[in-house]
């Protein structure tokens, strides 16, 4: 099988334009990127089908080698009906903006740029031994303006509890 040097050339040139475009900002160069890039990959299924060939047609006259393969047909022809869905998808996203905020750039918000500066790193999660980090200490609580065990304040919170002295918030006078 030999390679049409032309036609890889070609198909390299609509993935470098198609990629380019997809990184911009603007929404119509996106689906411009998007349309070369699946113009790129059905000639790069088509390169790998080969040359043409005979029909697929059985006829005992002629060899096997001769025939045309029609998997890559029938990807391609799949890859279109996936490239005009992705474009019918794209101009709604482009028309619905445009409508709305009657712009086609793509604006960072402030959660985009909170989160980019965001260090990678966090103590917490990342350290090999986790730091307790708790508001609540474990051992002592002050409660009523007294330190106490963490149990003794538990079993406050039980009802009928005798630790509560009565006052007008505890039932008594």
């Amino acid at each position: 099988m030999s390679i049409n040097l032309t036609l890889l050339i070609v198909m390299g040139a609509l993935y470098a334009c198609g990629i380019y475009l997809i990184l911009e900002r603007s929404l119509t160069r996106v689906l411009l990127g998007l349309m070369l890039l699946a113009n790129a990959t059905n000639l790069l299924i088509l390169a790998t089908g080969g040359y043409a060939g005979l029909a697929p047609l059985y006829s005992k006259d002629i060899a096997a080698q001769d025939y045309n393969d029609p998997l890559p047909q029938a990807l391609i022809l799949t890859s279109i009906v996936i490239s005009f869905a992705v474009t019918a998808f794209m101009l709604g996203i482009i028309y619905r903006t445009w409508v709305l905020a009657r712009q086609d750039e793509i604006q960072d918000d402030i959660e985009d740029r909170r989160v980019a500066e965001t260090p990678s790193f966090d103590a917490e999660d990342d350290a090999e031994i986790p730091a307790e980090t708790s508001e609540f200490p474990v051992a002592t609580v002050m409660a009523g303006g007294r330190e106490m065990s963490a149990e003794s304040a538990a079993a406050e919170e039980k009802p009928g509890s005798k630790n509560v002295a009565p006052g007008p918030e505890g039932g008594g006078k």
